[in-house]
């Protein structure tokens, strides 16, 4: 005879598995809905997906499971290629946005729309940091932080050192058998960032929190779970951690200023803490700390995945590669004899090696996307995108998008001769008066890092064929798992 409770069980697991998708589709609908009236006829085409979650399970399944685009191509298999689908992201009523179009309307909008990044990105990079302040504040902040990084000047500046740091990385690499190619990148491009924000912090001070980044960066895509063993809960940890060691590198500073005690050139931190504004108000500290988070996190971040990607990609297709390699002989050729290393003169005619960069950063869109939030109703494309509602700008399906890229998954920097993207549809730095303020130098990085490495090394990887991970951004689970191999007959840097 059957156990009566095993009987029940059943029933209420089959009764969970038939209900709960009913629940999520007209629950979430009632509770997201029901006060925008006739607004609600004009929404995009879409659904919320699961109870609670919303479609946070497909994306993070999508994106877990090696095809991270099943989860926009749904949306689109099910509701047309319309360009925006309402969903639930993130704890919040959503619109994804996957048309260059639309995504261009939307960034250059600062009026109706403002930054919507999710609660739990605000905690981690601080809710004094880029992604929590708009208008004024923002205005004020990027003017203080741009210069230092984009500035003719500054740029000039920072190619001994940034040239210095990448062939000694290089050589040094070449030495030590088996290393995590990305990982080697990552802090040497931490180096980097580190000598323009902080230059006269120690060793110790970048491994420190070198590592600490990686631990916030797993936490910025992940569920908000603060539990011992979610992503989230480690990259709050990392957060704590980052604000203790800059807080006591700031304090430092701060007192040896005041003794009058020269500590080295002026650095981003001098700027943060000289800054004032019309009113004649400093930056607190808080302001600062988070600041720094920010940029330290995103300036060397994607500079290192670009660079590791296009190296990568470059050696799977020779001829590419060989292109790449003749160009920046023929830069260093021309080179007069008694220069010492790159200027921005050389820089600027690495042509082919730029079209290399646009197009990994194409492929691999680093930032796959932004969020935005509207501030009042607002009609767009016949769709109507409520007050308070997050926009997901899907960079990715822009870059994947075969009407603007033939044959999409292909690397092919060749694509960019002669190309100009129309605007809204290349898009791996954002854009409108948000786009990020580093991008420059992240290009100047990559080209310097690209030049020394196609004229004396390659790289070979343990497992060329291993597989890739797409969260928090794209790269291989092995980290690039290789050797580096010196040329035997390098050619003249």
């Amino acid at each position: 005879m059957e156990d009566p409770y095993v009987a029940f069980a059943t029933a209420i697991l089959v009764a969970a598995i038939i209900f709960i998708p009913w629940i999520g589709k007209y629950g979430n609908r009632y509770l997201y809905e029901r006060n925008l009236g006739e607004m609600k006829g004009y929404l995009p085409p879409g659904d919320y997906g699961l109870p609670v979650i919303g479609n946070m399970w497909s994306f993070l399944f999508a994106f877990k499971s090696g095809n991270p685009d099943s989860f926009t191509s749904r949306f689109v298999s099910r509701f047309g290629q319309t360009g925006m689908y309402k969903a639930l992201m993130y704890g919040s009523p959503s619109v994804i946005v996957t048309a260059s179009e639309p995504c261009r309307r939307i960034l250059l909008d600062d009026v109706r729309f403002c930054p919507g990044w999710p609660t739990s990105t605000q905690v981690l990079l601080g809710k004094h940091s880029f992604v929590g302040i708009f208008d004024e504040e923002h205005r004020f902040l990027r003017r203080l932080t741009a210069a230092p990084l984009t500035g003719h000047e500054a740029l000039s500046l920072y190619i001994p050192y940034i040239e210095q740091k990448v062939k000694s990385e290089l050589e040094k690499w070449s030495k030590m058998g088996e290393i995590e190619f990305l990982t080697e990148i990552r802090k040497l491009t931490f180096k980097i960032i580190m000598y323009i924000f902080l230059s006269s912090e120690s060793e110790r001070v970048v491994d420190v929190l070198e590592k600490e980044y990686t631990h916030l960066n797993h936490g910025l895509r992940a569920m908000a779970i603060n539990i011992p063993g979610f992503a989230y809960h480690r990259a709050l940890k990392a957060r704590v951690n980052l604000v203790t060691t800059l807080r006591s590198v700031l304090d430092e500073r701060r007192k040896r200023r005041d003794e009058g005690k020269n500590y080295g050139k002026k650095d981003m931190m001098d700027g943060l803490m000289e800054v004032e504004d019309e009113s004649g108000r400093k930056l607190r500290d808080e302001e600062i700390i988070d600041i720094l988070i920010m940029y330290l996190n995103a300036g060397h971040e994607s500079s290192a995945h670009v660079a590791m990607w296009s190296v990568l990609l470059l050696q799977q297709h020779p001829e590419f590669l060989e292109k790449a390699r003749k160009e920046q002989e023929e830069i260093s050729k021309r080179m007069p004899p008694t220069q010492e290393g790159l200027t921005l003169k050389e820089y600027r005619q690495m042509e082919y090696l730029s079209n290399v960069t646009d197009e990994t950063l194409r492929l691999i869109s680093f930032s796959l996307m932004a969020f935005r939030e509207a501030r009042q109703d607002v009609e767009i494309n016949g769709y109507i995108i409520p007050k308070g509602w997050k926009v997901l700008l899907w960079f990715r399906s822009v870059h994947l998008d075969p009407e603007i890229y033939p044959n999409p998954k292909r690397f092919n920097p060749s694509r960019w001769k002669d190309f100009t993207p129309t605007p809204g549809t290349f898009l791996p730095f954002g854009g409108g008066g948000r786009l990020c303020p580093g991008n420059d130098l992240a290009k100047l990085e990559i080209a310097i890092f690209l030049h020394h490495f196609l004229l004396n090394y390659r790289v070979e990887r343990i497992d060329p064929k291993g597989p890739t991970q797409y969260l928090p951004h794209t790269r291989p689970k092995d980290n690039g798992l290789a050797r580096i191999r010196k040329l035997s007959s390098p050619s003249t840097a």
